[in-house]
């Protein structure tokens, strides 16, 4: 009996050994580069740029998607921002390196208020808040609790509704008490760098993957068991917590401008998109066609027009997305997925989300 239960047990310490040296290994390749701070009990990671000199937009708070951390927003919006306005770019409670607080932290309302609260530690009175994907709930929830830290919103590729069907079914193994433990200690490393690839293509699609954004961002990151598991948590809360709050969202006063592509098949625009422009008064959509899942990296130039108008410039929004739309129907011509440009250098400005990584 010794000896079967020896040779049960063996591969499963394997297993966990082997992922526990690959957590630290993540973490090698992808350092922190941002900065903990206490918001009450816990620490919340941010990459924090100081106002400059001559800023011409408000500040801006940018909040990653599921299954990533702040490196996905840092890659796609600082260095085409930089010197134009303070930026805040967060990891969610229990992402990337953010400690995960208490169990208020698994649904959005939670993650916007310790948003709020690092805001205010970080001597930021009032913010653009731009969420993209699963940041799109906790977005629509800070302009719902915190209207007076709120300059406008900015909803690139949101998740804000109630979608048919539930979730992937790792989500639910996750989060099972003691099984969940052993597969997030054991088998999630193996089977989520198995899936690494197709998860990060089937996020751009039917756009082109940049070559280098695997290496650039991080997405390995959401493997270590704790951010798997509290990135799970988050998922299976989602439906419910939708369900109530979209009823909501017409209290939402702040300008807002929400970006979507027509070609996303991981949250579906006809249902997201298309509801928090029926559900805020005055609301601007701007759908781009032939876009995805990542209007933040394909359409950045009408995101950042987006901001500009919510700051109070004129902008034509439909008129920038329709030039967006033939400079990336060019490109479709010239390029493919391996031969998309580098993202830019190694470092601070070139650190994204992999909403499918398993």
């Amino acid at each position: 009996m010794l000896a079967e239960v020896s040779a049960l047990l063996a591969p499963l310490a394997a297993a966990i050994g082997y992922s526990t040296y690959k957590a630290r290994q993540f973490e090698h390749a992808y350092p922190n580069i941002g900065e903990l701070t206490d918001v009450g009990g816990y620490r919340m990671n941010a990459v924090h740029v100081p106002p400059p000199e001559n800023a011409d937009l408000p500040a801006l708070v940018f909040i990653h998607g599921a299954s990533g951390n702040l490196l996905d927003q840092v890659v796609a919006f600082r260095a085409a921002l930089e010197g134009r306005a303070e930026m805040l770019f967060v990891d969610r409670p229990g992402h990337g390196y953010s400690e995960r607080g208490g169990p208020e932290n698994a649904v959005p309302s939670g993650q916007a208020d310790a948003i709020a609260r690092l805001m205010e530690k970080r001597g930021i009175e009032k913010a653009i808040i731009i969420g993209h994907s699963f940041g799109g709930a906790i977005t629509a929830a800070f302009g719902l609790r915190h209207p007076d830290k709120t300059a406008g919103l900015l909803f690139l590729a949101p998740a804000t509704h109630p979608w048919p069907g539930g979730i992937d079914w790792y989500y639910h193994v996750a989060t099972v008490p003691v099984l969940g433990w052993l597969f997030n200690h054991a088998f999630v490393v193996p089977l989520g760098l198995s899936r690494l690839e197709r998860g990060t293509l089937n996020v751009f699609r039917p756009n082109p993957r940049p070559a280098d954004y695997i290496e650039k961002t991080g997405p390995s990151l959401v493997l270590r068991p704790d951010a798997f598991h509290n990135n799970a948590a988050d998922f299976k809360r989602l439906l419910a917590y939708v369900k109530e709050q979209s009823l909501l969202y017409s209290l939402i006063t702040a300008p807002t401008v929400i970006i979507t592509g027509d070609s996303d098949e991981i949250v579906w625009e006809h249902l997201h998109s298309r509801g928090l422009a029926r559900d805020i008064s005055g609301s601007e959509l701007i759908t781009v066609s032939g876009v995805g899942h990542k209007p933040d990296y394909l359409a950045t130039d009408v995101a950042i027009a987006a901001m500009e108008k919510i700051s109070g410039k004129p902008r034509d929004l439909q008129a920038i997305a329709r030039r967006a739309e033939e400079r990336l129907a060019t490109a479709s011509h010239h390029r493919t997925a391996a031969a998309i440009p580098s993202l830019g250098p190694t470092g601070p400005r070139a650190f994204s989300e992999v909403q499918r990584t398993l």
